[in-house]
Formats: C-alpha cells, sequence, structure tokens
C-alpha cells in the first residue's frame, strides 16, 4: 500500500551548518547555558530530539547538539534563524490513557508542520511508556485541522503568536494496514460494506460474498450480463432471521434477491436468487435499501426509479419458476414487478441512496440531484449541478448534506437546509478525473471517503480541505468504495481486485 500522510521531510544539513552546530555546541556542555537560549520549558532531550533530522546527518548528534538543531533552524545559506520565531503551545485531547501527554506549556519553533508536532507528542508519550510505539497524530487549533506549519496557520487565522497556543491531538485518519487483495475475474464494479461481511458485484456477471480478505464464502449465480450494483436489503422481517439478504442489480436490466447463511460451513458455495425483479427497460445502474423496511429501490438507464418489495406478495407476482438440478428441484423463484415508478430524470440514474422511511434521493446524468417523497411519488427538491452527477450519499451533520461526484476531479458537498442558493458549501479538488464513489463515515458527522479514475481513495475531513489520506493501492481505476466495521475502507476497481485498507481511527 502506498498510503500518503507525512509533511514535506526536512532537507539535510550542509557541511557547513554541520560545522556552525558543532561550533556552538561546543560553547558549553548544558545547551541551555549559552548566553543565546532563552529558558526553555521542557526538559527531556527525547523530546528535543524529536525535530532533529539525525537519520540524514552523518556525524554524531549528542543531546545537545539535537537540542540546538531543535531550536536553531537554518535556512539554505546556512544562517540560523531567528530564535525569536517561536510559540508557546500547549498539547490537550481527548483520548485516554496511554494517549494523554504532559499539559506543560513548551516552546517550539513555529515552522514545525503536523509531522514535526506528532513527533513531539510521540516523544512526550515515550518518556513516561518504554514500550510505547509511535503512532500518527494529527492537531486541531480552534476546531480546524492543521495542514500548514504553524506560522503560516497563525497568519491565515489571524491568531496571535504572543499567547499560548493550546493544540489538539487526536489520531491521524489513515490506515495503518493494508489487506492482501481478494481477486475477482473481471472488473469489481460495485461494493457494500455496511454488514459484517462485504458484497461484490463483478463484470464477470457473479455477485460475491467475504468474510475477509481472501476468504470468499459466496457466489452469486444467475444474472446474464455484468453486476453493476449492490446492496444488503435492511428488512424488518429479518432482524430475527439468521440468514442475510442481499440485492444485486446488472445490465440484464434486472435486480435479483438473494438469501444465505452468513456462517457457512464451507467456502465459494454457489447459491441462486429466490427472486427477480423486471420492468426496467435498460441497464440497471444503482441500488438503495429502505431503512428498517421491505422496499429496496433502483435506478436505471431507462431514466426511471423503480421501487420493489423484497418479500413476495400475491398482488406483485408475475410468475413462479421452479428449476431442476439433475433429479433436485431447487428452490421456488418469483418475478417481481415494481409497486411505484418515480419519474422525472432525464437521463441515466447514476446513484440512489434512501437514507430515511419514506425519503429517496436520487443523482442523474441529467446534471441533478434530486429528494423523493415515497408516498405522492414526487420530487421535494431538484438541485441542477450543471455536470454529469456520477454518485451522492447523505450524512454529516444530522444526516443532513449531501455528498456528491461529478464528471470532474471536484468532490462537493451540499447543504439542502440552506435556502436559496445551489452553491456547495465544501469543495475538495485533489483528484485528477472523475470520482465514481463517495461515502459518509457513519458515526462520524465530519469525515468520509472518495474514489476515483485516476486510481486512488482519499479520505476527507470537512474541518480542512486537505485529503487526511490517499490510498493508492489500486493499478487501475477505483470504481466502487465503502466504509467497512467502522475503521477499515473496501474498495474495488479496473484491476480486478477488492481491496481492504484497515485500521483507520476514526474519532
Amino acid at each position: 500500500m502506498r498510503c500518503s500522510w507525512a509533511g514535506p521531510e526536512p532537507k539535510p544539513y550542509t557541511s557547513t551548518q554541520k560545522e556552525r552546530l558543532q561550533s556552538i555546541a561546543a560553547v558549553s556542555a548544558t545547551p541551555q547555558a549559552h548566553p543565546c537560549l532563552p529558558p526553555l520549558a521542557i526538559s527531556s532531550p527525547e523530546i528535543v530530539a524529536a525535530h532533529s533530522n539525525t537519520g540524514a546527518v552523518d556525524f554524531p548528534s549528542p543531546p545537545q547538539l539535537r537540542f540546538l538543531k531543535l531550536r536553531f533552524q537554518m535556512d539554505i545559506d546556512g544562517d540560523v534563524e531567528d530564535v525569536s520565531r517561536r510559540v508557546q503551545v500547549r498539547f490537550v485531547t481527548k483520548l485516554k490513557p496511554p494517549f494523554k501527554a504532559p499539559t506543560t506549556t513548551i516552546a517550539l519553533p513555529s515552522t514545525l508542520t503536523r509531522k514535526g508536532l506528532s513527533s513531539v507528542v510521540n516523544s512526550l508519550l515515550q518518556s513516561g511508556n518504554d514500550d510505547w510505539k509511535h503512532e500518527p497524530f494529527d492537531f486541531l487549533i480552534d476546531g480546524e485541522l492543521v495542514r500548514m506549519s504553524l506560522e503560516d496557520f497563525l497568519l491565515a487565522k489571524g491568531i496571535s503568536a504572543e499567547k499560548t497556543l493550546e493544540i489538539e491531538y487526536i489520531k491521524a485518519v489513515a490506515p495503518r494496514k493494508e489487506e492482501d487483495p481478494s481477486l475477482h475475474d473481471d472488473w469489481v464494479s460495485s461494493v457494500d460494506g455496511s454488514n459484517q461481511f462485504i458484497l461484490t458485484g463483478c463484470y464477470d456477471g457473479l455477485g460475491r460474498i467475504w468474510k475477509g480478505p481472501g476468504n470468499c464464502t459466496h457466489i452469486l449465480e444467475g444474472h446474464n450480463g455484468a453486476i453493476t450494483s449492490v446492496g444488503v436489503v435492511n428488512s424488518k422481517d429479518n432482524e430475527n432471521d439468521t440468514n442475510k439478504v442481499v440485492a444485486t442489480g446488472s445490465k440484464d436490466r434486472t435486480v435479483k434477491l438473494w438469501k444465505f447463511d452468513p456462517e457457512p460451513l464451507s467456502e465459494n458455495l454457489k447459491i441462486s436468487s429466490f427472486r427477480t425483479l423486471v420492468g426496467h427497460t435498460a441497464s440497471v445502474q444503482s441500488l438503495a435499501s429502505q431503512p428498517n423496511g421491505n422496499l429496496i429501490c433502483s435506478g436505471s438507464w431507462d431514466c426511471r426509479i423503480n421501487v420493489w418489495q423484497t418479500e413476495c406478495n400475491e398482488a406483485d407476482i408475475v410468475s413462479v419458476k421452479k428449476r431442476k438440478k439433475g433429479n433436485k428441484e431447487e428452490e421456488s423463484q418469483s418475478e417481481g414487478e415494481a409497486v411505484s415508478t418515480l419519474v422525472g430524470h432525464t437521463q441515466c440514474v447514476s446513484s440512489v441512496v434512501w437514507p430515511e422511511y419514506g425519503t429517496i434521493y436520487s443523482a442523474s446524468w441529467d446534471h441533478s440531484i434530486r429528494r423523493w417523497d415515497i408516498e405522492t411519488g414526487k420530487d421535494t427538491i431538484n438541485m441542477f449541478c450543471g455536470k454529469v452527477v456520477n454518485c451522492i450519499d447523505i450524512g454529516g451533520e444530522s444526516s443532513a448534506l449531501i455528498a456528491g461526484g461529478c464528471s470532474d476531479p471536484v468532490l462537493r458537498i451540499w447543504d439542502p437546509r440552506k435556502p436559496g442558493t445551489l452553491a456547495p458549501s465544501f469543495q475538495f479538488s485533489s483528484h485528477t478525473s472523475w470520482i465514481t464513489a463517495c461515502k459518509w463515515h457513519k458515526t462520524s458527522w465530519f469525515h468520509l471517503l472518495s474514489s476515483s479514475y485516476d486510481g486512488k481513495v482519499m479520505l476527507w475531513d470537512l474541518r480542512t480541505a486537505w485529503p487526511l489520506a490517499i490510498i493508492d493501492s489500486h493499478e487501475d481505476k477505483v470504481l466502487c468504495a465503502d466504509w467497512w466495521n467502522g475503521d477499515s475502507v473496501v474498495s474495488g476497481g479496473a484491476d480486478s481486485k477488492l481491496r481492504i485498507s484497515s485500521e483507520i481511527a476514526i474519532p
């Protein structure tokens, strides 16, 4: 895995800089005895050494020399930086022990970025714990993530450098581990990580259930075309049922429902669907399940959104088919028609989301995002976005924000509660190609992910315009992504792989 987190590396010292440091260190065996050094509220040489770049220096570095490296940052010409460019800081955190560092006020160079700050905090924590292992941290000042040097941040926000700066540190939102890829026979077009298992759809026409990396428990066999969308059915009738129900949509214009035991006795168990939903006249592109209900909806290239029952009712059964395998008759399969159709889009319905019992959101290639009332069948919001919309998700503050990816590299966030404006509240522009998926984290108002044709998955926090982490583990376009188990990201792409990036700390 190639996951970007760290800030810029410190520049190696030149031979002239080394000589100047050594001559200064020779003045006194005790660094604070030097007349140019004001008192310092930090005494541990390990903490002082935290910002040293000894890895780039090939000569002995005694504690006083490491101290001087922290206190005297040199510019490219070898001149010593003005020692007054320091800020008084106090680190605070809401993390539990052993992540609580002393809250003593210390003086740090104003040129420190989050990587340097993380090194200081790790040294503070290590000073009281010999078994401490390095942990990357992020930093908040007045509720905003720091993504530049302290000096630049203070200038940008108009904060005085004279007062003591309170900096909150949190675990960095970045994967600590990349699992081995789970291989498919074709493009992985869709993924759902909303349950304990992972559900994937593939261009080979098969759905797959994964218990973990490389552990495929079920193969869903029955579509006559590529699977383009998948989803877990959250039926209230299945709450006490040990079996799970999932749905798949395909280029064969159908939606199929599947029931399986999530704890099988063998792997790669092939199962058939128990119901096929027929009614679209073009490829099915997206699926969503009603929260705690018995309905699902599907968006299609026929510009329509169909709503379906997940249970077999006599009123909407068209026919019942029984298949024979050898001399054994398999479970009956029913075909169902849509119970309602939402009409209004004029091009492909690329994404549907069902966040509330009676409300569906949809996105389309007709440049619009709509919100639908299920009872009336009418749209209550029709937002014109000016571009093809590939994907949307609902979450954030009060589960009211709309995240959307379009036919450009920009991830946009809209707040429909703000009247009279269609301008996005947030825009994130670090991708270099179309965005294919965006997903809010289920327990955080601030965090979401995005995937793109540029081959990357990015993790975001609304409190900063820069990505928290860039997951660059795919070898081709990333077509889909989702959160899994709260601390992992699952993604699939044109490299025919399911990737799992795990151990992500979400506050």
